[in-house]
């Protein structure tokens, strides 16, 4: 896929942009994978009906609308602010004249409504038949939604309320994701992955603040270290913490290790990964080095939780192997994300660095964030009999180098 920046966004945000501000629809996708469905995103401000009949008739489904929450406060409507990753709504309202039964015409003069900043709070009759959405501050960086992404798109196209169409089949399921893109062709809409809308939301949005700094002096160095604070955790007592070692602005390309939390081997020793070692032997390489920062993220299980890291251990205990364990339970293989630990990086005065890894991935995880990578550094341990078989499917499946020898390898018969 193309992803050439033009003009400081990727060719597929400029795209989705550009179809907006001219009265079309765009496709945002969940992912590219099998059981991800879309969403036709549509211009609240320029929205016609024959454009809203179309969507929806692809779609099968009726229209959503999503405010930001200071719109939402302008127009005088109370929002219901759900607990956890649950949907936001606005208190319900209509229009005056509404129609006995709403059509596609109404529904776009909803839109216009909405989106018009210059719309009283009278304008609107309370309750309604109309109970719009409301995206949580941050958009897509904190809830990676259809109406996050609805209103993220339409601010970016200039428009002050969202509209989105989910596209269904008709027994009102979620369609498979071919069927969504079919669609799109017919409706000559352009297609965007939410992932790459929370991509250029996250290179745009401050994530992070500084919120102690103290001496660590431990068994495997002298460090400062420093915790941050992440606008995308709801628990404000789980940060990110950075070991800093040194002067960090005396080394052109400090020596880095991006470490994410394992409970287990980190914390209890575990034998079934190698994560506690690596920790242990990161922390004595930059000690040994002089200048350079561990980073400590809180992206448990490889992004998936501790208690999802311990059912994917029990399918582990009946046969499969780390990634087919993590699939099973619906989740990807790697969920994490390195955008929050390259603006740590950043604000450390990082620009550069030497890379502990043995992981392509994340070298490319940290580039795609605007870190210049100059070196990888290996970061091998010694496989042990309890962990050979998770060693030789990070190794063999998720790209891992980790040049085990066949006798430190351990492959299903």
């Amino acid at each position: 896929m193309n992803n050439q920046r033009t003009g400081g966004e990727s060719a597929e945000i400029t795209r989705a942009r550009d179809a907006l501000r001219s009265g079309g629809a765009v496709l945002v996708t969940e992912g590219s994978g099998e059981g991800d469905t879309g969403a036709f995103v549509l211009p609240a401000g320029t929205l016609t009906a024959e454009k809203l009949i179309a969507a929806s008739s692809f779609g099968f489904s009726d229209p959503f609308f999503v405010l930001s929450e200071p719109t939402a406060s302008r127009l005088g409507l109370a929002v219901v602010k759900a607990s956890k990753g649950g949907a936001w709504f606005a208190e319900s309202f209509d229009l005056a004249l509404a129609p006995e039964m709403p059509t596609r015409q109404y529904e776009t003069d909803v839109a216009h409504v909405l989106a018009d900043e210059s719309t009283p709070a009278g304008a609107l009759l309370r309750p309604g038949r109309v109970r719009p959405l409301v995206a949580r501050p941050g958009g897509v960086v904190r809830r990676a939604s259809f109406a996050e992404a609805a209103s993220d798109l339409a601010e970016l196209a200039g428009f002050g309320a969202g509209v989105f169409v989910p596209v269904r089949t008709r027994s009102g399921s979620p369609a498979p994701l071919a069927e969504a893109e079919e669609a799109a062709k017919q409706l000559g809409a352009p297609v965007l992955e939410l992932s790459r809308l929370i991509a250029w939301r996250v290179a745009r949005t401050k994530l992070i603040e500084r919120v102690a700094s103290v001496h660590l002096p431990s068994a495997w160095g002298d460090f400062a270290a420093i915790a941050y604070r992440s606008q995308l955790e709801a628990d404000p007592d789980r940060v990110h913490i950075a070991l800093v070692k040194g002067d960090l602005s005396k080394e052109d390309a400090p020596l880095v290790r991006v470490h994410s939390e394992c409970m287990t081997g980190d914390v209890f020793g575990s034998l079934r990964c190698d994560c506690g070692p690596q920790l242990h032997a990161a922390m004595s390489m930059v000690e040994r080095a002089g200048y350079g920062v561990v980073l400590y993220m809180r992206q448990e299980g490889r992004g998936i939780g501790l208690v999802e890291k311990l059912r994917a251990y029990e399918l582990q205990e009946k046969g499969l192997d780390t990634v087919d364990a993590n699939l099973a339970l619906g989740h990807k293989p790697d969920l994490r994300d390195y955008g929050v630990g390259a603006q740590i990086l950043k604000d450390l005065g990082i620009t550069k660095l030497r890379l502990l890894t043995n992981n392509p991935a994340k070298i490319v995880g940290l580039q795609g964030h605007g870190l210049e990578v100059v070196e990888r550094v290996p970061l091998e341990i010694e496989p042990n009999r309890y962990n050979k078989k998770y060693m030789t499917t990070k190794e063999d499946r998720m790209g891992h180098l980790l040049h085990l020898s066949d006798g430190e390898k351990e492959r299903d018969q």
